[in-house]
């Protein structure tokens, strides 16, 4: 009887896990507003190397337990990333053979779709006013986004997730 090895479901859990600590981790005001979308760069990677696997309602739940977490009025960030997600699932093939320096502007985009639906969201529903550091953290993601796929898939490989 040969052990069966797991596909590596729980390695893409605890990378969630990670990035939703890194993402409600105190920072100092001044590196705040600068901020990476942690979860929307790890799920968009997991969604592009595992489309089959991770999807729509992956985000759906992610984003709740953001919303959570953050205590903001539940569903917004669930809303969000579910619409970031589903147009990353349409172009995942393509976005998959684009150079680096090309995902990582598709990556800004799609966080700035991310921060312009939350802030929409929360415009409708309560007070919120508009400010051109809500486009920060998408800078940073373009930033971070080669070094936050190259870990991952790093880990894809080391542990055979599929």
């Amino acid at each position: 009887m040969s052990m069966h090895v797991p596909n590596g479901r729980w390695v893409v859990w605890l990378s969630f896990l990670v990035a939703m600590l890194f993402q409600i981790m105190p920072l100092p005001n001044i590196v705040e507003a600068w901020r990476p979308d942690w979860i929307l760069l790890v799920m968009i990677y997991w969604v592009m190397a595992l489309p089959h696997r991770y999807n729509i309602l992956s985000a759906w739940i992610l984003g709740v337990l953001l919303d959570i977490l953050l205590g903001a009025h539940l569903g917004i960030r669930a809303l969000s990333m579910s619409l970031v997600i589903y147009v990353v699932v349409l172009n995942f093939q393509r976005l998959r053979t684009f150079p680096m320096w090309q995902q990582a502007l598709v990556i800004a985009c799609l966080v700035c779709l991310h921060h312009l639906v939350v802030f929409w969201v929360e415009f409708v529903v309560d007070v919120a006013s508009f400010d051109v550091s809500l486009f920060l953290p998408a800078v940073s993601s373009l930033i971070i986004w080669p070094w936050v796929f190259w870990v991952l898939r790093r880990v894809r490989r080391i542990y055979k997730v599929r």
